[in-house]
């Protein structure tokens, strides 16, 4: 597979999958999330696979969510092609094999849910986390909130999302959002090591773990769909024109005119 925005690899029953956009932040545009969707399907069938890694490239980034050259006017929004990062999630979770995230650098707003969705996250030190949606004029009412509040607690993912506060890799260490911290030299040599574990278990007992654990939480896909085409309904109104404008021309968003 030859792919422009992502890198993917196979070795030793391992698919690592690199967001391949550095100088953009790692941040997904239409084609990236089509890539995506492509190399999972593929990992996910592939009968040699038993893990799969996200990643990013570079040491700065891991994902900083949607790319904003993919937004196609003011009044309209987000190109719907980046719709497709509902499809990445749903694989994310579909998949019975185990997804473990790398995350090497800034993990935002999208690329923040992505590596929540992960069933493991590996962090290194230099990483950072952050939910900055209703600072920009945007939201994720599925996954990003409801399945948030299951992995860190209700308290804690409300203030993520209602203060749009940063969070460092031992932040997130601490209140539960990542499994391990490491070195930035030693990220994928520790990534690498859980995966060589992983592999020494039985594919169709952790397929079907995975399937257990997911359970409860599978009604947030239909929670998803929902609040994501109610997110590009916002996104035609005033209100997120102007988290989008302020975004675009650098200056601090009128959000109390709203409050009118």
């Amino acid at each position: 597979m030859e792919f422009s925005d992502i890198l993917c690899e196979k070795e030793d029953g391992v698919a690592k999958i690199t967001i391949n956009r550095p100088d953009k932040g790692n941040a997904v545009r239409t084609q990236t999330l089509k890539e995506m969707i492509e190399a999972l399907e593929d990992a996910k069938e592939d009968p040699g696979i038993g893990v799969i890694v996200i990643t990013g490239a570079g040491d700065k980034f891991f994902c900083t969510g949607g790319d904003s050259e993919d937004v196609i006017g003011l009044k309209s929004g987000y190109s719907k092609g980046v719709k497709k990062i509902f499809e990445v999630e749903r694989l994310i979770r579909m998949s019975q094999k185990p997804v473990i995230a790398a995350v090497n650098g800034w993990a935002v707003g999208g690329g923040h849910i992505m590596h929540v969705l992960c069933d493991i996250s590996i962090a290194s030190e230099t990483a950072r986390f952050a939910q900055v949606g209703p600072s920009v004029g945007s939201f994720e009412a599925g996954f990003g909130a409801a399945y948030l509040a299951r992995v860190i607690g209700e308290k804690k993912a409300r203030e993520m999302w209602f203060l749009c506060r940063k969070y460092t890799a031992q932040q997130a260490l601490e209140m539960g959002l990542v499994n391990k911290v490491v070195a930035p030299d030693k990220l994928m040599e520790e990534v690498n090591s859980w995966c060589q574990e992983i592999l020494d278990k039985s594919p169709t007992a952790l397929g079907f773990l995975k399937i257990a654990m997911n359970a409860p939480s599978d009604w947030i896909y239909g929670m998803q769909r929902l609040a994501g085409e109610g997110l590009w309904e916002y996104y035609k109104s005033d209100e997120a024109i102007e988290g989008r404008a302020s975004w675009m021309e650098k200056r601090k968003a009128d959000w109390r005119q709203f409050l009118k």
